[in-house]
């Protein structure tokens, strides 16, 4: 028999028991669908990471110099210990950079963790909670951020502790009516007065957190109040990509110089870019890879043996056609080819339909939610790959059964 007869057969005998196909393929349908779903999920995730999350709190094109790095997460109980005698970053390490690296675009200074809130208050009107941030004036170069309403910090608000402030624009938008008519205002943040200088411009929200609830105040004014952080950070943003490398490279030979590190001791500081956030998060989520499989291998097993078991209900239930089939001339392989035509061809619609289904699920998330879920090529040739295992292993021992019957047993079967 034609291997394209064994399929236009098989396809014949699925739409004629339409109903007990599809409940034999749902354990493959949910299985594969599973896959496909979760893991255009989990890449949607990754990419919306590195697309908005990293750059967002690191910048684009840029570096950082932290006491703590980004992947806080993956260390134990005693690096942790080790990285919290490390010494505070101080600002006259900054210019160690800055020689070190002219170039640069921008070379800022920020508060770290931990990061404060407090209520910001302008007449009868509170904003609670608000994120208060010191900075130098660079760090709006490094975040890439532009002003709604006002004026950005200069250098001069820096060093003369000038009480002004720059509110991010949930903040400006929930307490003025007009953005224009904040400038000049007097708010209070934490109980301290301070005039509004600037209003940025909306930057959206990652993952639910928005970015426009905070307040930044200059560095020497913020540390003035709050005392400075454990974790200040050095930013460093380069003009382009190709050029962060070889920068970091430099900033760290300057920071161990500002340290007086001997050769052969470690670095008591650390330089992150976006990768590291990016490398961090990817190695969360590949404890969700580990677990898919098992979850799938567990559906597709079973999916399997219902199939195996359905061919095997069909072998019985003709019986009496296979016997006429091998009167007329059809050989044992014949039998064979069209029942794992069809056990193949089962699952390759059980696979197909579950990867309809994995894709569906993934624009739904993506609608509802920020991720943008990403079906990937690989998981969706994996999915059809598992259906035409599954219809390969778990077809032959019906196929094997209906090749071996005995023509004129079979024909007195009825």
């Amino acid at each position: 028999m034609p291997i394209l007869e064994g399929f236009r057969l098989a396809m014949r005998e699925i739409g004629a028991h339409k109903l007990r196909s599809f409940f034999t393929l749902l354990g493959i349908i949910v299985s594969v669908g599973f896959l496909v779903a979760v893991v255009a999920i989990i890449q949607g995730m990754n990419a919306y990471v590195s697309e908005n999350l990293a750059g967002a709190i690191v910048g684009r094109n840029a570096f950082q110099i932290r006491r703590i790095p980004i992947s806080i997460g993956l260390f134990d109980d005693e690096e942790w210990r080790e990285l919290q005698r490390r010494p505070v970053i101080h600002p006259e390490e900054a210019e160690y950079v800055r020689r070190a690296v002219p170039e640069a675009q921008a070379i800022s200074l920020q508060s770290g963790w931990p990061t404060p809130m407090a209520d910001v208050t302008w007449r009868n009107r509170t904003v609670g909670d608000v994120l208060v941030f010191g900075v130098t004036a660079p760090f709006q170069v490094v975040q890439d951020y532009e002003m709604e309403a006002g004026e950005a910090l200069t250098d001069l608000d820096v060093h003369e502790r000038r009480r002004v402030a720059i509110l991010g624009y949930d903040v400006g938008d929930r307490m003025f009516d007009i953005m224009d008519a904040a400038i000049g205002q007097k708010i209070r943040v934490h109980g301290t007065q301070f005039t509004v200088k600037g209003i940025v411009k909306k930057k959206g929200s990652v993952l639910g957190q928005s970015w426009d609830g905070f307040v930044m105040l200059p560095l020497t004014v913020f540390e003035a109040i709050y005392g400075r952080r454990q974790t200040t950070v050095i930013s460093v943003k380069m003009h382009e990509a190709r050029d962060v490398a070889g920068a970091m490279l430099r900033a760290e030979g300057a920071m161990r110089v500002a340290r007086r590190l001997r050769p052969g001791q470690d670095n008591n500081f650390t330089v992150d870019t976006a990768e590291g956030l990016i490398t961090f998060w990817r190695n969360l989520t590949r404890i969700i890879f580990t677990v898919v499989p098992a979850v799938v291998a567990i559906g597709i097993i079973v999916g399997g043996i219902v199939i195996m078991n359905i061919m095997l209900m069909s072998v019985s239930e003709r019986t009496y056609e296979i016997g006429i089939r091998k009167s007329v001339g059809a050989r044992r392989r014949d039998v064979r080819r069209q029942f794992m035509a069809e056990a193949v061809t089962l699952a390759t619609c059980g696979g197909l339909m579950g990867v309809l289904a994995g894709w569906g699920l993934a624009q739904l998330v993506g609608i509802v939610s920020p991720l943008p879920a990403r079906v990937t090529l690989w998981s969706v040739s994996l999915a059809l790959v598992l259906g035409v295992g599954v219809g390969l292993i778990f077809g032959v021992y019906p196929a094997a059964r209906a090749a071996r019957l005995d023509p004129i047993t079979a024909m007195r079967h009825e």
